[in-house]
């Protein structure tokens, strides 16, 4: 199986591509798309992953964020910064 030189028009479709799938291109540009992926395999790939990567980021929820430091973990870390410095200070 040869390996795919990626053409010009590749090239064009992986710059609009985004545009493409959030349907903010025009009816024309998009018709040019769809029949250069008709014919290029690794572009329906590209377009694909790329399809489901944003769909795996809309659905992407952080975890909760953790409580802020207490006074008495803040001094501590505090504490344990003014140590290592003194002893790069006197190292």
């Amino acid at each position: 199986m040869p390996l795919h030189t990626h053409s010009e028009n590749c090239q064009q479709v992986f710059a609009v591509l985004s545009d493409y799938l959030n349907l903010e291109l025009p009816p024309d540009a998009c018709a040019e798309i769809e029949a250069h992926i008709a014919g290029c395999t690794p572009c329906v790939e590209f377009a694909e992953s790329l399809r489901k990567t944003v769909a795996m980021c809309k659905q992407y929820q952080p975890a909760e964020l953790p409580a802020p430091l207490g006074a008495a973990a803040k001094a501590q870390l505090v504490a344990a910064y003014g140590k290592m410095l003194a002893a790069r200070k006197s190292g």
